[in-house]
Protein backbone atom coordinates (compact mmCIF):
# COMPACT_ATOMS: atom_id res chain seq x y z
CA UNK A 1 0.00 0.00 0.00
CA UNK A 2 0.91 3.44 -0.70
CA UNK A 3 1.52 6.48 1.85
CA UNK A 4 -1.67 7.80 2.88
CA UNK A 5 -2.81 11.25 0.88
CA UNK A 6 -2.58 14.38 2.03
CA UNK A 7 -6.56 14.57 2.39
CA UNK A 8 -6.18 11.41 4.79
CA UNK A 9 -3.41 13.12 6.99
CA UNK A 10 -5.72 15.89 7.01
CA UNK A 11 -8.91 13.94 8.09
CA UNK A 12 -7.08 13.18 11.17
CA UNK A 13 -5.29 16.31 12.36
CA UNK A 14 -8.50 17.45 14.40
CA UNK A 15 -8.49 14.61 16.85
CA UNK A 16 -4.69 14.03 16.62
CA UNK A 17 -4.22 17.63 17.80
CA UNK A 18 -5.81 16.62 21.04
CA UNK A 19 -2.33 14.97 21.65
CA UNK A 20 0.92 15.52 22.24
CA UNK A 21 3.67 13.55 20.44
CA UNK A 22 4.87 12.58 23.86
CA UNK A 23 1.68 10.91 24.81
CA UNK A 24 1.81 8.74 21.52
CA UNK A 25 5.29 7.85 22.39
CA UNK A 26 4.00 6.22 25.86
CA UNK A 27 1.08 4.53 24.69
CA UNK A 28 3.66 3.40 21.99
CA UNK A 29 6.04 2.46 25.58
CA UNK A 30 3.62 0.51 26.71
CA UNK A 31 2.53 -1.79 24.59
CA UNK A 32 3.77 -5.69 24.12
CA UNK A 33 6.48 -6.71 22.03
CA UNK A 34 3.74 -8.16 19.48
CA UNK A 35 2.21 -4.83 19.31
CA UNK A 36 2.38 -1.88 17.13
CA UNK A 37 0.95 1.71 16.85
CA UNK A 38 0.54 2.98 13.61
CA UNK A 39 0.16 6.87 12.52
CA UNK A 40 -0.96 8.15 9.48
CA UNK A 41 2.51 9.07 8.01
CA UNK A 42 3.33 5.06 8.94
CA UNK A 43 3.45 2.54 5.50
CA UNK A 44 1.44 -0.07 7.62
CA UNK A 45 -1.72 2.51 8.53
CA UNK A 46 -3.60 2.30 5.12
CA UNK A 47 -4.31 -1.12 5.07
CA UNK A 48 -5.85 -1.32 8.54
CA UNK A 49 -7.12 2.00 8.84
CA UNK A 50 -10.14 1.14 5.40
CA UNK A 51 -12.93 -0.69 6.27
CA UNK A 52 -14.26 -3.37 4.48
CA UNK A 53 -17.40 -1.38 3.92
CA UNK A 54 -15.68 1.83 1.75
CA UNK A 55 -18.81 3.43 2.13
CA UNK A 56 -17.18 4.80 5.17
CA UNK A 57 -13.96 4.52 4.55
CA UNK A 58 -13.70 9.11 5.20
CA UNK A 59 -13.42 7.98 8.60
CA UNK A 60 -9.62 7.76 9.47
CA UNK A 61 -8.36 6.82 12.82
CA UNK A 62 -6.01 9.16 14.59
CA UNK A 63 -3.96 6.30 15.99
CA UNK A 64 -4.26 2.32 15.31
CA UNK A 65 -2.84 -0.14 17.86
CA UNK A 66 -2.54 -3.46 16.70
CA UNK A 67 -2.90 -5.11 19.86
CA UNK A 68 -1.67 -8.50 20.64
CA UNK A 69 -2.51 -9.70 24.11
CA UNK A 70 -5.21 -8.77 26.43
CA UNK A 71 -2.65 -6.07 28.56
CA UNK A 72 -1.88 -4.50 24.99
CA UNK A 73 -5.94 -3.48 25.40
CA UNK A 74 -5.75 -2.78 28.80
CA UNK A 75 -2.87 -0.34 28.42
CA UNK A 76 -4.65 1.28 24.76
CA UNK A 77 -8.05 2.13 26.55
CA UNK A 78 -6.74 3.42 29.72
CA UNK A 79 -4.15 5.40 27.24
CA UNK A 80 -7.48 6.81 25.41
CA UNK A 81 -9.32 7.49 28.49
CA UNK A 82 -5.97 9.34 29.67
CA UNK A 83 -5.71 12.03 26.57
CA UNK A 84 -9.36 12.31 26.16
CA UNK A 85 -10.15 9.92 22.84
CA UNK A 86 -12.52 7.02 21.97
CA UNK A 87 -11.32 3.70 21.31
CA UNK A 88 -13.09 1.25 18.91
CA UNK A 89 -12.38 -2.19 18.43
CA UNK A 90 -12.30 -3.70 15.05
CA UNK A 91 -11.64 -8.06 15.20
CA UNK A 92 -10.78 -8.30 11.94
CA UNK A 93 -11.68 -6.03 8.25
CA UNK A 94 -14.41 -4.17 9.32
CA UNK A 95 -17.36 -5.43 8.12
CA UNK A 96 -19.90 -3.55 10.47
CA UNK A 97 -22.42 -2.44 7.86
CA UNK A 98 -22.99 0.94 9.55
CA UNK A 99 -19.35 1.43 9.83
CA UNK A 100 -19.49 1.71 13.61
CA UNK A 101 -16.15 -0.04 14.00
CA UNK A 102 -14.57 3.29 12.27
CA UNK A 103 -13.50 6.12 14.52
CA UNK A 104 -11.31 9.36 14.44
CA UNK A 105 -9.38 8.63 17.74
CA UNK A 106 -8.00 4.93 18.63
CA UNK A 107 -8.58 2.37 16.65
CA UNK A 108 -8.00 -1.02 18.37
CA UNK A 109 -7.12 -3.75 15.56
CA UNK A 110 -7.87 -6.95 17.43
CA UNK A 111 -6.21 -8.63 14.47
CA UNK A 112 -3.10 -10.70 15.79
CA UNK A 113 -5.33 -11.87 18.45
CA UNK A 114 -5.85 -15.34 16.49
CA UNK A 115 -5.14 -18.41 18.67
CA UNK A 116 -7.18 -21.57 18.95
CA UNK A 117 -7.35 -23.56 21.47
CA UNK A 118 -9.44 -26.62 21.65
CA UNK A 119 -10.62 -28.82 24.84
CA UNK A 120 -12.49 -32.30 24.43
CA UNK A 121 -15.20 -33.25 27.39
CA UNK A 122 -13.70 -35.25 29.33
CA UNK A 123 -16.60 -37.68 29.68
CA UNK A 124 -18.07 -39.20 26.86
CA UNK A 125 -20.23 -36.90 24.33
CA UNK A 126 -23.69 -37.37 23.55
CA UNK A 127 -24.17 -39.07 20.15
CA UNK A 128 -27.12 -39.61 17.79
CA UNK A 129 -26.94 -40.22 14.20
CA UNK A 130 -28.83 -38.11 11.62
CA UNK A 131 -29.18 -40.27 8.21
CA UNK A 132 -25.77 -40.34 6.97
CA UNK A 133 -23.79 -37.97 9.63
CA UNK A 134 -23.55 -38.56 13.32
CA UNK A 135 -23.12 -35.73 15.67
CA UNK A 136 -21.56 -35.83 19.04
CA UNK A 137 -23.17 -32.73 21.00
CA UNK A 138 -21.17 -30.30 23.09
CA UNK A 139 -18.03 -32.53 22.43
CA UNK A 140 -15.90 -29.66 24.52
CA UNK A 141 -15.08 -26.07 24.27
CA UNK A 142 -12.87 -24.20 21.69
CA UNK A 143 -11.36 -20.54 22.73
CA UNK A 144 -11.02 -18.36 20.34
CA UNK A 145 -9.30 -15.10 20.26
CA UNK A 146 -11.38 -11.80 19.43
CA UNK A 147 -8.94 -11.63 15.69
CA UNK A 148 -10.56 -15.07 14.62
CA UNK A 149 -12.44 -15.50 11.38
CA UNK A 150 -15.12 -17.65 10.40
CA UNK A 151 -12.95 -19.00 7.47
CA UNK A 152 -10.55 -19.42 10.58
CA UNK A 153 -12.31 -22.11 12.13
CA UNK A 154 -13.19 -24.05 8.77
CA UNK A 155 -9.55 -26.29 9.37
CA UNK A 156 -11.10 -27.45 12.74
CA UNK A 157 -13.95 -28.70 10.54
CA UNK A 158 -12.11 -29.99 7.79
CA UNK A 159 -9.23 -31.97 9.47
CA UNK A 160 -10.66 -32.74 13.11
CA UNK A 161 -14.56 -32.82 12.28
CA UNK A 162 -14.86 -30.06 15.06
CA UNK A 163 -17.60 -27.32 14.31
CA UNK A 164 -19.07 -23.85 15.89
CA UNK A 165 -21.71 -22.77 14.34
CA UNK A 166 -20.44 -19.29 12.39
CA UNK A 167 -21.64 -16.89 9.78
CA UNK A 168 -20.92 -18.29 6.23
CA UNK A 169 -18.91 -14.83 5.01
CA UNK A 170 -15.16 -16.26 5.74
CA UNK A 171 -13.30 -13.34 6.63
CA UNK A 172 -16.17 -12.03 8.90
CA UNK A 173 -14.46 -11.69 12.74
CA UNK A 174 -16.16 -13.76 15.40
CA UNK A 175 -16.36 -11.89 17.59
CA UNK A 176 -18.82 -9.35 15.82
CA UNK A 177 -20.74 -12.16 14.71
CA UNK A 178 -21.25 -13.72 18.21
CA UNK A 179 -21.74 -10.33 20.07
CA UNK A 180 -25.17 -9.56 17.62
CA UNK A 181 -26.60 -13.33 17.51
CA UNK A 182 -24.69 -15.29 14.63
CA UNK A 183 -26.80 -16.89 12.10
CA UNK A 184 -25.89 -19.20 9.75
CA UNK A 185 -26.27 -22.45 8.05
CA UNK A 186 -26.51 -24.95 11.27
CA UNK A 187 -27.86 -22.39 13.21
CA UNK A 188 -31.25 -24.41 13.57
CA UNK A 189 -29.48 -27.46 14.28
CA UNK A 190 -27.22 -26.08 16.96
CA UNK A 191 -28.32 -22.46 17.66
CA UNK A 192 -26.90 -19.12 17.29
CA UNK A 193 -23.40 -18.80 17.63
CA UNK A 194 -24.09 -16.67 20.69
CA UNK A 195 -26.24 -19.48 22.15
CA UNK A 196 -22.76 -21.64 21.95
CA UNK A 197 -20.78 -19.00 24.00
CA UNK A 198 -19.88 -20.10 27.87
CA UNK A 199 -17.45 -17.50 28.59
CA UNK A 200 -15.94 -14.02 27.47
CA UNK A 201 -12.96 -12.32 28.49
CA UNK A 202 -13.82 -8.67 28.44
CA UNK A 203 -11.91 -5.30 29.07
CA UNK A 204 -13.75 -2.65 30.65
CA UNK A 205 -14.16 0.73 30.28
CA UNK A 206 -11.75 1.48 33.30
CA UNK A 207 -9.05 -0.95 31.69
CA UNK A 208 -10.30 -4.00 34.24
CA UNK A 209 -10.26 -7.02 32.98
CA UNK A 210 -13.21 -9.82 34.26
CA UNK A 211 -14.45 -12.79 32.52
CA UNK A 212 -18.04 -13.31 31.71
CA UNK A 213 -20.20 -16.20 32.22
CA UNK A 214 -23.20 -18.17 33.49
CA UNK A 215 -21.18 -18.09 37.04
CA UNK A 216 -19.61 -14.93 36.63
CA UNK A 217 -20.31 -11.31 36.04
CA UNK A 218 -23.79 -12.90 34.62
CA UNK A 219 -25.90 -9.66 33.99
CA UNK A 220 -22.98 -8.83 31.07
CA UNK A 221 -22.76 -12.44 30.17
CA UNK A 222 -26.48 -12.05 29.38
CA UNK A 223 -25.87 -8.58 27.32
CA UNK A 224 -23.04 -9.87 25.35
CA UNK A 225 -25.41 -12.66 24.02
CA UNK A 226 -26.96 -10.41 21.52
CA UNK A 227 -26.32 -7.14 22.51
CA UNK A 228 -24.01 -6.17 19.67
CA UNK A 229 -20.35 -5.44 19.85
CA UNK A 230 -18.66 -1.81 21.72
CA UNK A 231 -21.05 -1.27 24.16
CA UNK A 232 -19.84 -2.78 27.21
CA UNK A 233 -16.08 -3.35 26.61
CA UNK A 234 -13.86 -4.77 24.45
CA UNK A 235 -13.57 -8.28 24.29
CA UNK A 236 -10.30 -10.08 23.42
CA UNK A 237 -11.07 -14.11 24.03
CA UNK A 238 -14.56 -16.46 23.37
CA UNK A 239 -15.37 -20.06 24.72
CA UNK A 240 -17.88 -21.76 22.36
CA UNK A 241 -19.06 -25.19 22.97
CA UNK A 242 -18.61 -27.26 19.80
CA UNK A 243 -19.76 -30.33 17.76
CA UNK A 244 -18.23 -33.35 16.67
CA UNK A 245 -18.92 -34.57 13.20
CA UNK A 246 -18.68 -37.91 11.17
CA UNK A 247 -20.19 -38.65 7.93
CA UNK A 248 -22.16 -36.73 5.50
CA UNK A 249 -24.67 -33.98 4.89
CA UNK A 250 -27.26 -33.06 1.91
CA UNK A 251 -26.62 -29.82 0.28
CA UNK A 252 -29.08 -27.91 -2.53
CA UNK A 253 -28.32 -24.69 -4.98
CA UNK A 254 -31.70 -23.93 -6.53
CA UNK A 255 -31.79 -21.38 -9.23
CA UNK A 256 -34.68 -20.06 -11.47
CA UNK A 257 -35.25 -17.02 -13.48
CA UNK A 258 -37.44 -14.17 -12.31
CA UNK A 259 -40.41 -15.50 -13.78
CA UNK A 260 -40.69 -17.96 -11.28
CA UNK A 261 -40.46 -15.53 -8.41
CA UNK A 262 -43.96 -15.81 -6.94
CA UNK A 263 -44.23 -19.99 -6.94
CA UNK A 264 -40.99 -20.23 -5.69
CA UNK A 265 -41.33 -17.43 -2.86
CA UNK A 266 -44.60 -18.92 -1.56
CA UNK A 267 -43.69 -22.49 -1.77
CA UNK A 268 -40.25 -21.66 -0.16
CA UNK A 269 -41.82 -19.82 2.65
CA UNK A 270 -44.75 -22.41 3.00
CA UNK A 271 -41.87 -25.13 3.52
CA UNK A 272 -40.10 -23.09 6.14
CA UNK A 273 -43.05 -22.78 7.90
CA UNK A 274 -43.83 -26.49 7.69
CA UNK A 275 -40.27 -27.54 8.76
CA UNK A 276 -39.75 -24.56 11.45
CA UNK A 277 -39.12 -27.40 14.07
CA UNK A 278 -37.38 -29.61 12.08
CA UNK A 279 -33.85 -28.42 13.03
CA UNK A 280 -32.27 -30.37 10.93
CA UNK A 281 -33.15 -28.05 7.08
CA UNK A 282 -31.19 -25.03 6.46
CA UNK A 283 -32.78 -22.57 4.02
CA UNK A 284 -32.01 -19.01 2.66
CA UNK A 285 -33.95 -17.76 -0.31
CA UNK A 286 -33.59 -14.73 -2.18
CA UNK A 287 -33.73 -12.55 -5.40
CA UNK A 288 -30.78 -10.46 -6.80
CA UNK A 289 -29.44 -9.11 -9.74
CA UNK A 290 -26.11 -7.53 -11.21
CA UNK A 291 -25.28 -5.34 -14.29
CA UNK A 292 -24.77 -2.26 -15.32
CA UNK A 293 -27.20 -1.43 -18.25
CA UNK A 294 -31.08 -2.33 -18.09
CA UNK A 295 -30.43 -5.50 -20.27
CA UNK A 296 -28.07 -6.59 -17.72
CA UNK A 297 -30.20 -6.52 -15.06
CA UNK A 298 -33.04 -7.87 -16.09
CA UNK A 299 -30.92 -10.86 -17.86
CA UNK A 300 -28.90 -11.79 -14.56
CA UNK A 301 -32.23 -11.22 -12.14
CA UNK A 302 -33.10 -14.57 -10.86
CA UNK A 303 -34.94 -16.55 -7.41
CA UNK A 304 -32.68 -18.83 -5.60
CA UNK A 305 -32.43 -21.16 -2.34
CA UNK A 306 -29.40 -22.35 -0.63
CA UNK A 307 -28.55 -24.47 2.34
CA UNK A 308 -28.06 -28.07 3.80
CA UNK A 309 -30.12 -30.78 5.68
CA UNK A 310 -28.69 -33.18 8.71
CA UNK A 311 -30.35 -36.27 6.97
CA UNK A 312 -30.60 -38.67 4.66
CA UNK A 313 -31.24 -37.43 0.72
CA UNK A 314 -34.64 -39.03 0.11
CA UNK A 315 -35.41 -36.75 2.95
CA UNK A 316 -34.02 -33.58 1.80
CA UNK A 317 -35.35 -34.24 -1.84
CA UNK A 318 -38.97 -34.49 0.15
CA UNK A 319 -38.66 -31.66 1.65
CA UNK A 320 -37.78 -29.60 -1.44
CA UNK A 321 -40.14 -31.63 -3.78
CA UNK A 322 -42.53 -28.82 -4.36
CA UNK A 323 -39.24 -26.37 -5.31
CA UNK A 324 -37.59 -28.86 -7.54
CA UNK A 325 -41.44 -28.64 -9.49
CA UNK A 326 -41.42 -25.59 -10.36
CA UNK A 327 -39.42 -23.75 -13.28
CA UNK A 328 -38.49 -24.58 -16.66
CA UNK A 329 -37.90 -28.41 -17.96
CA UNK A 330 -33.74 -27.09 -17.82
CA UNK A 331 -34.32 -25.55 -14.66
CA UNK A 332 -36.00 -27.96 -12.82
CA UNK A 333 -33.22 -30.83 -14.47
CA UNK A 334 -30.79 -28.58 -12.81
CA UNK A 335 -32.09 -28.35 -9.16
CA UNK A 336 -32.57 -31.81 -9.06
CA UNK A 337 -28.61 -32.19 -9.87
CA UNK A 338 -28.04 -29.77 -7.59
CA UNK A 339 -29.24 -31.98 -4.75
CA UNK A 340 -26.51 -33.89 -3.58
CA UNK A 341 -24.05 -35.40 -0.47
CA UNK A 342 -21.32 -33.88 0.40
CA UNK A 343 -19.01 -33.79 3.65
CA UNK A 344 -19.37 -30.89 6.41
CA UNK A 345 -16.17 -29.50 5.84
CA UNK A 346 -17.36 -29.38 1.66
CA UNK A 347 -20.74 -27.65 2.30
CA UNK A 348 -19.39 -25.00 4.88
CA UNK A 349 -17.00 -24.23 1.88
CA UNK A 350 -19.76 -24.38 -0.76
CA UNK A 351 -22.63 -22.42 1.69
CA UNK A 352 -19.66 -19.48 2.36
CA UNK A 353 -20.25 -16.44 0.73
CA UNK A 354 -18.63 -12.76 1.27
CA UNK A 355 -20.32 -10.16 2.23
CA UNK A 356 -20.93 -7.27 -0.82
CA UNK A 357 -17.08 -5.86 -1.24
CA UNK A 358 -16.68 -2.16 -1.51
CA UNK A 359 -19.28 -0.03 -0.86
CA UNK A 360 -23.05 -1.47 -0.31
CA UNK A 361 -25.52 0.00 2.10
CA UNK A 362 -28.38 -2.88 3.70
CA UNK A 363 -31.76 -2.63 5.57
CA UNK A 364 -33.34 -5.68 7.61
CA UNK A 365 -36.57 -6.84 9.46
CA UNK A 366 -37.17 -10.07 10.77
CA UNK A 367 -40.14 -12.23 9.91
CA UNK A 368 -42.74 -14.37 11.33
CA UNK A 369 -45.56 -16.16 10.54
CA UNK A 370 -47.59 -12.84 10.07
CA UNK A 371 -45.56 -11.19 8.45
CA UNK A 372 -44.24 -13.54 5.48
CA UNK A 373 -44.29 -11.83 2.29
CA UNK A 374 -47.40 -12.06 0.25
CA UNK A 375 -47.42 -12.43 -3.86
CA UNK A 376 -48.27 -8.69 -3.73
CA UNK A 377 -45.41 -8.42 -1.85
CA UNK A 378 -43.44 -10.05 -3.55
CA UNK A 379 -44.19 -9.03 -6.77
CA UNK A 380 -43.35 -5.47 -5.50
CA UNK A 381 -40.10 -6.51 -4.77
CA UNK A 382 -39.28 -8.07 -8.25
CA UNK A 383 -40.68 -5.03 -10.08
CA UNK A 384 -38.29 -2.90 -8.16
CA UNK A 385 -35.30 -5.45 -8.75
CA UNK A 386 -36.12 -4.71 -12.37
CA UNK A 387 -35.76 -0.91 -11.64
CA UNK A 388 -32.19 -0.61 -9.92
CA UNK A 389 -30.16 1.91 -11.37
CA UNK A 390 -26.93 -0.83 -11.46
CA UNK A 391 -23.17 -0.21 -10.63
CA UNK A 392 -20.28 -1.81 -11.23
CA UNK A 393 -20.32 -3.67 -8.10
CA UNK A 394 -20.12 -7.46 -9.08
CA UNK A 395 -22.27 -8.17 -5.94
CA UNK A 396 -25.27 -6.45 -7.72
CA UNK A 397 -28.14 -6.17 -5.01
CA UNK A 398 -31.28 -7.81 -4.03
CA UNK A 399 -32.54 -9.49 -0.20
CA UNK A 400 -31.91 -12.67 0.93
CA UNK A 401 -33.96 -14.58 3.71
CA UNK A 402 -32.20 -16.77 6.67
CA UNK A 403 -34.74 -19.35 7.67
CA UNK A 404 -34.64 -19.59 11.21
CA UNK A 405 -36.37 -22.01 13.80
CA UNK A 406 -35.27 -24.70 15.30
CA UNK A 407 -33.20 -24.55 17.90
CA UNK A 408 -32.71 -20.50 18.00
CA UNK A 409 -36.63 -20.27 18.85
CA UNK A 410 -36.51 -22.87 21.62
CA UNK A 411 -34.46 -20.13 24.09
CA UNK A 412 -36.66 -17.71 25.87
CA UNK A 413 -36.50 -14.43 24.20
CA UNK A 414 -35.71 -12.58 27.68
CA UNK A 415 -32.77 -15.85 28.17
CA UNK A 416 -30.90 -13.43 26.31
CA UNK A 417 -30.03 -10.24 24.82
CA UNK A 418 -31.01 -11.97 21.61
CA UNK A 419 -34.38 -10.75 21.61
CA UNK A 420 -36.15 -12.61 17.93
CA UNK A 421 -37.14 -16.12 19.12
CA UNK A 422 -39.97 -16.33 17.14
CA UNK A 423 -39.00 -15.74 13.74
CA UNK A 424 -38.92 -17.66 10.30
CA UNK A 425 -36.85 -15.74 8.45
CA UNK A 426 -34.21 -12.63 8.74
CA UNK A 427 -34.57 -10.45 5.63
CA UNK A 428 -31.80 -8.55 4.48
CA UNK A 429 -32.57 -5.88 1.33
CA UNK A 430 -28.81 -4.64 -0.43
CA UNK A 431 -27.74 -2.73 -2.48
CA UNK A 432 -23.78 -2.40 -3.76
CA UNK A 433 -21.63 -0.10 -5.54
CA UNK A 434 -17.92 -0.10 -6.78
CA UNK A 435 -15.59 2.15 -5.79
CA UNK A 436 -15.00 3.67 -9.28
CA UNK A 437 -18.75 4.35 -9.45
CA UNK A 438 -19.10 8.26 -9.47
CA UNK A 439 -21.04 9.83 -6.67
CA UNK A 440 -24.23 9.87 -8.76
CA UNK A 441 -24.42 6.15 -9.02
CA UNK A 442 -23.30 5.61 -5.17
CA UNK A 443 -26.61 7.94 -4.80
CA UNK A 444 -29.20 6.51 -6.63
CA UNK A 445 -28.31 2.76 -5.29
CA UNK A 446 -28.92 4.83 -1.58
CA UNK A 447 -32.13 6.09 -3.08
CA UNK A 448 -33.54 2.69 -4.84
CA UNK A 449 -32.61 0.78 -1.38
CA UNK A 450 -35.09 2.99 0.27
CA UNK A 451 -37.54 2.81 -2.71
CA UNK A 452 -37.20 -1.25 -2.63
CA UNK A 453 -37.74 -1.75 1.28
CA UNK A 454 -40.70 0.29 1.23
CA UNK A 455 -42.27 -1.51 -1.75
CA UNK A 456 -41.96 -4.72 -0.15
CA UNK A 457 -43.76 -3.30 2.93
CA UNK A 458 -45.79 -0.57 1.57
CA UNK A 459 -44.12 1.73 3.93
CA UNK A 460 -45.06 -0.14 7.35
CA UNK A 461 -41.81 -3.00 7.54
CA UNK A 462 -41.85 -5.49 10.78
CA UNK A 463 -41.35 -3.90 13.98
CA UNK A 464 -37.76 -5.89 14.78
CA UNK A 465 -34.65 -5.78 12.37
CA UNK A 466 -31.08 -7.64 13.16
CA UNK A 467 -28.46 -5.60 14.98
CA UNK A 468 -26.04 -7.65 12.69
CA UNK A 469 -27.11 -6.03 9.99
CA UNK A 470 -27.55 -2.56 11.68
CA UNK A 471 -29.08 0.80 9.69
CA UNK A 472 -27.93 3.66 10.65
CA UNK A 473 -31.34 4.98 9.32
CA UNK A 474 -33.57 2.90 11.19
CA UNK A 475 -35.64 4.90 13.77
CA UNK A 476 -36.96 3.13 15.98
CA UNK A 477 -33.78 0.54 16.27
CA UNK A 478 -34.01 0.11 20.26
CA UNK A 479 -37.03 -1.52 19.70
CA UNK A 480 -36.21 -3.11 16.66
CA UNK A 481 -33.01 -4.32 17.33
CA UNK A 482 -33.48 -5.29 20.88
CA UNK A 483 -37.28 -5.23 21.86
CA UNK A 484 -38.08 -5.95 25.62
CA UNK A 485 -34.62 -6.64 26.09
CA UNK A 486 -33.64 -3.20 25.70
CA UNK A 487 -33.99 -1.38 29.38
CA UNK A 488 -31.91 -4.61 30.94
CA UNK A 489 -29.58 -3.99 28.24
CA UNK A 490 -29.39 -0.20 29.40
CA UNK A 491 -29.05 -0.81 33.18
CA UNK A 492 -26.08 -3.55 32.33
CA UNK A 493 -24.27 -0.41 30.32
CA UNK A 494 -24.66 1.61 33.14
CA UNK A 495 -23.23 -0.72 35.29
CA UNK A 496 -20.28 -1.90 33.26
CA UNK A 497 -19.51 1.59 31.50
CA UNK A 498 -21.20 4.74 33.70
CA UNK A 499 -19.38 7.12 31.81
CA UNK A 500 -20.65 5.90 28.37
CA UNK A 501 -17.24 5.48 27.27
CA UNK A 502 -18.32 3.10 24.51
CA UNK A 503 -20.53 4.98 22.36
CA UNK A 504 -21.59 5.30 18.25
CA UNK A 505 -24.65 6.68 17.12
CA UNK A 506 -26.77 3.67 17.83
CA UNK A 507 -25.24 2.52 21.10
CA UNK A 508 -26.71 1.04 24.05
CA UNK A 509 -28.08 3.93 26.19
CA UNK A 510 -27.93 6.94 23.82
Amino acid sequence: MTAPTDAAAAAVTEPAERVSRQDWKRLAASLSPGATLYRPANSGYPPLAIPFNHRYAGTHPAGIVACATTKDVCSAIRWARAVGLPAVPRSGLGHNYAGYSTTTGLLLNMSRMRNIVTTPRRSAARSRAYGPIKVAHGAGTVTVGAGVTNGDLHPLLEDQGIFVPTGRCPSVGVAGLVLGGGIGFSDKMFGLTCDRLVATTVVLADGRVVEAGEDSESDLFWACRGGAGNNFGVHTSFTFQYERFQGDVGFYRLSWSLDSVLPVMATAQRIAQETEDDKRFHLRLGIGTRGRTRKQIRTNANVNAIGQYYGTLDELRAVLAPLLAIGTPEERARNCAAVREVTPAEASTLLSATTPVENFAAKSAVLNSRTLLTDQQVGAAAERLLDWPGSGNPDGAGFAMFALGGEINRVPRRATAFVHRDGLFILAAETSWADYDSPEVAAANQHWLQEFYAAIFDGAPPAHSYQNFPDPKLRDWREAYYGVNYPRLVRVKRRYDPTDFFRYPQAIGS
